[in-house]
């Protein structure tokens, strides 16, 4: 029985030694290189632009002495940095990939151009809400409302806020909710879904202005009626109502959606165990989209969260603390931003930043409270 002779490898210098260039495919790191190039040559670019003209390097503010920027054009030379990219990663990868490579990558970097661009803004917006409201950012404006701006901070805006926000989510999470699950579960295309549908349409384009007058228009009227003194009808849950009009249709479609995506297969099987439907809405569909739920509520209190028209128009302004809906004026956060920008002191102006900074970090909180509670009540297998 004679052994198997096994072939000897090939020594390392004869073997085909193929540079990644040529091979029809690009390295991985070319596409960060032509990017960093880019970046370069439009600096340089602009970089000449500037050294050609008189103007100085920072611009002075002669009144504070502050530096308030540089006489560079971030924007132009962001704008040239991209376009010489796409045109750079094209070309290199026509030349060794071929036409249909270099079409793949020039799409694909239209797309993250475009999304980096689309960055830009929101990333120059936060720094610019950092940046101006951090300083503001103390235990006064917590403690403290309005009442004198030199030294007075936002503790009544954000009671306000939060007051106004809940009763809008008390009255507009049920009705929304609800209406969805008529829509999917009951209404089944007949007249009144129809008829629901259009409602819900045309409540989406509904200008905010207009839900204020809508909720100032409705209390004027309870209160002639009534016989009420109707010189000033500013409250609270005139501007809870304003919002409802505007946060009920987000909800509703978001909720139609979200119960439209839960399986038929789930009913079925519930109702094939005799549960009655009430109960495979409540135990089956209900908690199976309750992560798209919720996030759809919070979407909702996020759109309303920062409305200002409909509640200078229906809620007003007040610079005092207010813990009741049902009287005299109530500030909130958007109010009071635009209240306090209004004094032409440098700790009104401090106040309105701040308050804006707030408003933000509340939105975000409620995003992170509807992850966890995404996270923790949704089906296992969707965590």
């Amino acid at each position: 029985m004679t052994a198997a002779t096994a072939t000897p490898a090939p020594p390392a210098s004869s073997r085909d030694k193929r540079n990644s260039l040529t091979a029809g495919q690009l390295p991985g790191w070319i596409g960060a290189a032509v990017l960093i190039g880019a970046f370069v040559v439009s600096g340089l670019i602009f970089g000449a632009a500037w050294m050609l003209s008189d103007k100085p390097f920072l611009r002075l503010n002669a009144a504070t002495g502050a530096f308030l920027g540089m006489n560079f054009n971030w924007g132009a030379w962001l704008a040239v940095a991209a376009l010489l990219y796409l045109v750079g990663i094209w070309a290199i990868s026509f030349a060794v990939e071929g036409k249909r490579a270099a079409t793949n990558r020039f799409v694909s970097g239209m797309v993250t151009v475009a999304f980096v661009l689309a960055m830009i803004p929101l990333a120059s917006l936060l720094y610019t809400l950092f940046v101006n409201g951090i300083p503001g950012f103390n235990a006064q404006f917590f403690t403290k409302d309005a009442a004198r701006p030199s030294t007075g901070g936002g503790l009544h805006a954000i009671v306000g806020t939060l007051l106004i926000t809940l009763a809008t989510s008390l009255i507009s999470v049920p009705i929304g909710i609800f209406t969805a699950i008529y829509l999917v579960e009951y209404g089944k295309g007949n007249w009144l879904s129809k008829a629901i549908n259009f409602f819900v349409d045309v409540m989406t384009g509904v200008p905010s202005i207009v839900a204020g007058l809508f909720a100032y228009a409705l209390f004027l009227l309870v209160a002639s009626s009534l016989g009420a003194q109707i010189t000033n009808l500013r409250v609270g849950v005139a501007g809870a109502i304003a919002l409802v009009v505007l946060m009920i249709p987000t909800v509703v479609r978001s909720a139609e959606e979200m119960i439209r995506l839960v399986p038929d297969d789930l009913r079925e099987a519930s109702y094939a165990l005799g549960v009655p439907k009430w109960r495979t809405i409540a135990k089956v569909v209900l908690p199976t989209a309750l992560a798209g739920l919720v996030t759809g509520v919070l979407l909702a209190i996020a759109r309303v969260i920062g409305e200002t028209a409909p509640l200078l128009v229906a809620a007003g302004m007040s610079q005092y603390m207010n813990f009741n809906l049902f009287e005299n004026a109530m500030s909130s956060l958007p109010t009071f931003v635009y209240q306090s920008w209004k004094f032409t002191s440098e700790a009104g102006n401090q106040l309105a930043w701040t308050g804006a900074l707030v408003l933000l970090l509340i939105v975000m909180l409620l995003n992170v409270v509807g992850r966890l509670v995404s996270h923790f009540f949704s089906p296992k297998g969707d965590r």
